[in-house]
């Protein structure tokens, strides 16, 4: 039996080589002899690079950027070949910030800038970009700013060559466009600390900049799925850099060539902090289906609700790893997730043993 586990992270409790490495333990109690496969994932958020690394090697560089408050960090991004991977949390993320220092209206992106700017000067002709968790609703400016101070200092954005043969894909599952009720400040910004009037200030601050940005170039992506994602970052890369839009997850499991792994599989095992009729909404484990190939897909969660409809939509079984009497802030201790994922795909693989 060849068993292949794909779990994303359960967020504030397990990563997903956490969560995969203890769900291996139980398949293994369940069945010794089988061959276990365990594949990092992330659909473009916390992880993201980190799946990649694993996946395919690299050398995972450093480098000094800005915070979303310009103080001085250390960012991580990696480099394989001429591709580079990247989050864009690392510089602008809200776990950079305390939570009275969320301000949207000052947060900036500066710092992702400078990701990409050493991401080119080390030769990156392919970059692709992990959107989320940010902390900024600049719609990207305070990137585009870092990459002038980068390549054309002194100078404007038309002046910058070195960005002109370099491939962008951004990934996120965002599907919001830049401004409007469902932009980037309205959907996005109260999370980050936004109040009504500072959403509306960064809603009219993003498409002002929008329509200066539509006249110079003849075209305007603000309206297109993702621009507002990131806080408008989403936009600065398409609008700026023509970068494509993609689900993280199609990005990731086809760079680690994830159906030819699956091919001969008899059951593949993936699995969120809380799975419902949003997992068929563009998450994780719905990729995992879809680049299954045939094989069956079982889905375990935390927190399980929508059940029949997770299997109408093709899982072969939902499982919630916690017994119902359980509190929620006790199924969140790390080792208590640990033991539940590891128990739970044990009492799965013997069951499907024995059909």
């Amino acid at each position: 039996m060849k068993i292949v586990l794909a779990l994303d992270s359960f967020k504030g409790c397990l990563s997903s080589g956490e969560a995969n490495h203890w769900a291996a333990a139980g398949a293994r109690c369940a069945f010794p002899e089988a061959d276990i496969v365990e594949v990092a994932v992330s659909d473009g958020g916390e992880g993201f690079t980190a799946a990649f690394h694993a996946a395919l090697g690299g050398e995972l560089v450093e480098v000094p950027v800005k915070d979303p408050m310009m103080r001085p960090v250390r960012a991580h991004y990696l480099l394989y070949g001429q591709m580079a991977v990247m989050e864009v949390a690392e510089a602008c993320g809200l776990t950079l910030l305390m939570e009275e220092e969320r301000n949207p209206l000052v947060a900036t992106s500066y710092g992702v800038g400078q990701m990409v700017a050493d991401a080119v000067g080390r030769g990156a002709e392919d970059i692709i970009v992990g959107l989320g968790g940010s902390a900024t609703s600049d719609a990207g400016t305070g990137m585009l700013r870092a990459l002038i101070d980068a390549f054309a200092r002194h100078g404007q954005w038309d002046d910058i060559l070195e960005l002109k043969q370099v491939k962008f894909t951004i990934a996120t599952d965002v599907r919001n466009p830049l401004c409007g009720k469902n932009g980037a400040a309205h959907i996005f910004a109260p999370q980050k600390g936004a109040t009504h009037d500072m959403v509306l200030q960064l809603d009219a601050r993003a498409r002002k900049f929008a329509d200066v940005s539509a006249k110079h170039f003849g075209f305007d992506y603000s309206g297109h799925e993702g621009a507002g994602a990131a806080g408008g970052l989403g936009y600065a890369f398409m609008q700026y850099l023509g970068a494509e839009s993609r689900p993280g997850i199609d990005l990731l499991l086809e760079a680690i060539g994830f159906e030819e792994t699956v091919h001969d599989a008899n059951l593949i095992i993936t699995g969120e902090g809380s799975a419902d009729r949003q997992t068929l909404m563009g998450k994780l484990p719905t990729g995992i289906l879809r680049h299954s190939r045939g094989v069956p897909v079982g889905l375990i969660a935390g927190k399980t609700s929508d059940r029949d409809e997770l299997l109408h939509a093709g899982f072969t079984f939902v499982e919630c790893i916690n017994p119902p009497e359980m509190a929620p802030r006790e199924a969140m201790q790390k080792e208590v997730a640990q033991q539940n994922i590891s128990h739970t795909v044990e009492d799965i693989i013997k069951k499907h043993m024995s059909k």
